[in-house]
């Protein structure tokens, strides 16, 4: 049984931010990069092995053949929740979310 998933607003704008980011020079590799990150999340929903997160009590999963992570948390025993979706090379503290992405 999966996980059911839910998205926060800052995860959904930073999705369509990296998409949009990419379409702008190859809308085949935006699509490309869509198609891995909604197989990551599938994944994740059946099942969450991420490594623990820079913020705590949350998850990390790299996103194969891309510069992407998925932060998530899990919800309960039957949610997850997307929280961002960051480039591997943002300023990243511990501890911290990157410098413009929300909470």
């Amino acid at each position: 049984m999966s996980l059911k998933v839910i998205w926060a607003i800052s995860a959904l704008d930073e999705y369509d931010a990296q998409l949009a980011h990419l379409a702008a020079d190859s809308e085949a590799a935006a699509r490309l990069v869509m198609e891995r990150l909604d197989s990551a999340v599938r994944m994740l929903a059946e099942m969450p092995i991420g490594r623990p997160g820079r913020v705590f009590g949350t998850y990390e999963k790299y996103v194969r053949k891309t510069s992407l992570i998925i932060a998530y948390e899990l919800v309960g025993e039957d949610t997850l929740g997307i929280l961002h979706i960051i480039h591997a090379k943002r300023n990243w503290p511990e501890g911290q979310w990157p410098e413009d992405a929300d909470d």
